[in-house]
C-alpha cells in the first residue's frame, strides 16, 4: 500500500518529513504522480565523459551478502572499483535433511550482491578455489563486450584471472557462471546480481533487501532426505524439484525472515537466477508503491505482482502500514507451497485498525448447503449419540465438505477422503489435532500420498469438533468406535502452542 494514501489528511502530511525524513521526496502533486517525482533526474542514456582508469580514486566493492543488499555507493563520481569473487564448490543443506552439492559465488547462493555507480571503472577478479573440481567463469549482463566477460574469466581450478569494463548502463542485471553445460553451472546456484546505480542513486529507503529465486533439479523430490545429485534429464524437462530463495528452502522463514517496522519504507532488488523458470513476484497483503520493471529505468507504480524473468531482475519498494507476516511467494502457487518459493518478512509497530481491522466475524456460514445443515443444527443439544450426529453433520456440511466433499470421498490428489479413511481412524487424538492446528507436508491415506496444506479451524468449540469427529468417523463406511467427547478436544487445545494470529493461513 502506498504511503501516500495512509497520509491523506492535512494533519497526517505534516508528520511525513520529521517521520520518514528523505521519503517524503514521494509525496503526490496533482500534476505528477510520486513515483515520476521521485525517479532519477539522470537518464541512463545520457552520454558519459571520458575517463582514465589510472586516474579515478580507487574503492574496494562492499558485497551484500544474502539476504543484506549491498549498500549505495553514496559517490558523485566515477572510481576504480576493485571486485574480488571467490568460486567455492560446497555441499549444503538445501532443505532440512536433504543436502546438495552447490557451485556458488563466494560461498553463497546467490552470490554476494555487488553495487557499482554509473560510469565507474570496474575491476573483477575471480578466483577458483584449489579444492574445487571444475573450471568456471562469470558473465555479468551489465557488461558490455563479449561474454559479458566469460571469454576473459574462464579459470581452472586453483587459477585467478581478472578483467575490466565501465559501467555503461544503469539498472539491475544478473551475473553467472557461463562455463558449459551453462544450465547445470547456473542450477547449482553460480547466480547473483550486480546493481549499477544510476548518477543520482536510487530514492533513499529505511531498509534493503537482497533476494534471488532459482530452480534446482535434484534426483530425489522436495525434501526428500538425504545427498541429492544434480538431475540432468529432470532440468531439461524443466521439471524443478525446488524453486528457492536465495537457495535454501526456508531461506527467508522463521528465524531467518526478514524484518521491519511499521512506517518504513522497504526495497528488494530481486533477481531470477533461473536457468529455467519465469517469476510472478509477490508479497501476500501488499502492493508495490513502485517498480523498475526487468530492473531497468522505467518506473511503475501501485503493481500486484511483478513478472522477472529467468536471467532478469527488478526492484521493488513499498511501504509497510500494519504489523504482521507478510508472505513473500512465487505466485505460480504451487512453485510456493510445494516446492519451497516463500519467504517472510516481520513487520513490528502500531496496530493500524482504520487501515486493516483484524478479523470482525468468523462465524458458520451455510450457504446452499443451509436447509439440511440447519435441519441438522437445529437438534437439541446434548451429549446422546444422535445428537451429536447430527450436529456433526452440520458443521461438516458448513465446513468440511467444500474440500472433502459431501460423501467425503476427497477431491483427486489435492484433498484426502474421509470416507473409509485409515489415516483418520487410526489416531483420534491426531485428528483432533488436525482439525484444531491445521496440516501440511505428505501424509498417507489408504496407500496414497497426499501433500497439501490444510488450515486450523481453531475457531470451532470444543463440542463443534467432538461432534464432527464423532460424525464423520460413524459415516461414510467409517467404523465409529467411541464418541469424541468435548474434554478431549480441549485437552489437546490446551497442550497446542499459542497460533501467531497475524500470520497468513
Amino acid at each position: 500500500m502506498r504511503r501516500e494514501r495512509l497520509f491523506a489528511s492535512a494533519s497526517a502530511l505534516a508528520l511525513v518529513p520529521a517521520l520518514f525524513g528523505g521519503a517524503c521526496d514521494r509525496e503526490s502533486t496533482a500534476a505528477e504522480p510520486p513515483h515520476v517525482a521521485s525517479a532519477p533526474a539522470t537518464s541512463a542514456r545520457e552520454p558519459l565523459a571520458p575517463i582514465d582508469p589510472a586516474a579515478l580514486p580507487r574503492v574496494d566493492a562492499e558485497l551484500g551478502v544474502p539476504p543484506m543488499a549491498a549498500p549505495p555507493t553514496n559517490r558523485d563520481a566515477p572510481a576504480h572499483v576493485t571486485v574480488r569473487l571467490e568460486v567455492r564448490e560446497e555441499v549444503r543443506e538445501i532443505a532440512d535433511g536433504a543436502q546438495y552439492t552447490f557451485w556458488t559465488f563466494g560461498g553463497t547462493v546467490p552470490g554476494p550482491m555487488i553495487r557499482v555507480r554509473r560510469g565507474d571503472h570496474v575491476e573483477l577478479h575471480l578466483m577458483n578455489h584449489p579444492d574445487n573440481t571444475m573450471p568456471h567463469n562469470i558473465d555479468l549482463h551489465a557488461v558490455t563486450g563479449p561474454g559479458g566477460g566469460a571469454t576473459s574469466t574462464f579459470t581452472a581450478p586453483g587459477h585467478q584471472t581478472r578483467f575490466s569494463f565501465r559501467a555503461l548502463n544503469a539498472g539491475v542485471y544478473v551475473y553467472h557462471c557461463a562455463t558449459a553445460p551453462v544450465g547445470m553451472h547456473v542450477a547449482n546456484g553460480m547466480y547473483g546480481l550486480i546493481v549499477v546505480e544510476p548518477e543520482g542513486g536510487y530514492p533513499p529507503v529505511d531498509r534493503e533487501y537482497y533476494v534471488v529465486q532459482g530452480d534446482f533439479y535434484t534426483t530425489g523430490d522436495y525434501r526428500e532426505p538425504g545427498l541429492q545429485p544434480f538431475d540432468l534429464e529432470r532440468a531439461i524437462d524443466e521439471d524443478a524439484s525446488y524453486v528457492l530463495f536465495n537457495g535454501r528452502d526456508g531461506a527467508l522463514a522463521g528465524d531467518r525472515a526478514i524484518t521491519a517496522r511499521t512506517g518504513e519504507d522497504v526495497r528488494i532488488f530481486f533477481g531470477n537466477g533461473g536457468p529455467n523458470l519465469t517469476s510472478s513476484f509477490h508479497v501476500i497483503g501488499e502492493i508495490f508503491d513502485r517498480v523498475w520493471a526487468e530492473g531497468g529505468s522505467t518506473v511503475t507504480s501501485d503493481v500486484q505482482t511483478t513478472t522477472v524473468p529467468a536471467g532478469g531482475a527488478a526492484i521493488v519498494d513499498f511501504g509497510l502500514e500494519v504489523p504482521g507476516t507478510y508472505i513473500l511467494v512465487d505466485h505460480a502457487l504451487l512453485r510456493a507451497f510445494n516446492k519451497g518459493a516463500v519467504g517472510m518478512l516481520r513487520v513490528e509497530g502500531e496496530e493500524q485498525r482504520a487501515i486493516y481491522s483484524g478479523q470482525e466475524v468468523d462465524e458458520v456460514y451455510l450457504g446452499d448447503l443451509g436447509p439440511a445443515a440447519l435441519a441438522a443444527a437445529a437438534q437439541p443439544p446434548g451429549d446422546g449419540g444422535s445428537d451429536r450426529i447430527a450436529q456433526g453433520q452440520a458443521t461438516f456440511l458448513g465446513t468440511c465438505a467444500a474440500c472433502h466433499q459431501r460423501d467425503a470421498t476427497g477431491l483427486g490428489n489435492v484433498f484426502p477422503p474421509l470416507a473409509g479413511s485409515d489415516y483418520l481412524m487410526s489416531d483420534r487424538e491426531r485428528s483432533i489435532r488436525i482439525v484444531l492446528a491445521g496440516l501440511s507436508g505428505p501424509i498417507d491415506v489408504n496407500g496414497r500420498r497426499f501433500d497439501g496444506v490444510m488450515p486450523p479451524f481453531s475457531n470451532l468449540t470444543d463440542h463443534e469438533i467432538a461432534n464432527v469427529l464423532t460424525y464423520v468417523r460413524s459415516s461414510f463406511g467409517n467404523d465409529g468406535g467411541e464418541a469424541i467427547r468435548d474434554d478431549e478436544v480441549a485437552a489437546v487445545r490446551a497442550s497446542l502452542p499459542r497460533r501467531d494470529p497475524s500470520v497468513h493461513p
